[in-house]
């Protein structure tokens, strides 16, 4: 596929994924009295997803982006790619064979060098799924192969799920962000935990990425606000 087609098609996919994203909020507005009116006062869902992304350098991304804040992590990333020859992100050859103080020096903990680099080396192996694969791998079956990676949990997956593959049924039920905005949003006395989030998630099954894109904005609104 020439750089033309390609880029025709990561167009017509986005044009169908916002078509989609539109369908779901609609559904939500529908069948969610109380995120309706968070709904409508945030406006439409402008969530982003890297069509042209492997999971490759996405799971790397999302390692990078573990317990830290987005800007933190951002940071981090540039000073990775920066740190090697090329134009854009490493590659999983560069990586694998990185010295691990080259990656510590980049602000990488010592238990994410082991991880990117163990990400690198099932990369180079053929055990990371291409985005055509993937395509016909269900969110089940993508997170058990994903999370036999060592550093790669059910958050990290569902992070590429719907940053990446764009999938519109995902809860990430352990984010802090996601749990901190149902928590405002219900003006509940504390964060809830896993099984009310699944609890409560559980009406908005078909488009849960989109509830979970405004629970994280209401949750950034609370941040302002304080």
């Amino acid at each position: 596929m020439s750089n033309l087609e390609s880029g025709d098609a990561i167009t017509k996919q986005r044009q169908k994924f916002q078509r989609q994203v539109r369908a779901a909020t609609k559904k939500l507005v529908a069948g969610s009295h109380v995120l309706a009116e968070w709904i409508e006062q945030c406006g439409p869902c402008k969530l982003e997803v890297a069509w042209e992304r492997s999971l490759y350098e996405s799971l790397v991304r999302a390692i990078a982006h573990q317990q830290l804040h987005g800007k933190a992590a951002e940071t981090i990333l540039g000073r990775l790619i920066s740190s090697f020859r090329g134009d854009g992100f490493p590659t999983a050859r560069q990586l694998a064979r990185a010295e691990t103080e080259k990656l510590r020096s980049c602000g990488f903990s010592a238990a994410k060098v082991q991880a990117i680099q163990g990400i690198a080396a099932a990369e180079l192996r053929g055990s990371i799924p291409n985005r055509d694969t993937a395509q016909q791998l269900s969110d089940a079956e993508l997170i058990e192969k994903l999370t036999e990676l060592r550093g790669v949990g059910r958050w990290t997956v569902e992070m590429l799920l719907i940053f990446t593959l764009g999938r519109l049924d995902v809860m990430p039920v352990d984010d802090f962000g996601v749990k901190h905005g149902l928590q405002v949003l219900l003006n509940l006395p504390d964060m809830p935990t896993r099984q009310e989030m699944t609890q409560q998630s559980a009406v908005w099954a078909g488009q849960r990425t989109v509830a979970a894109w405004y629970l994280w904005r209401r949750a950034d609104v609370a941040k302002v606000a304080k």
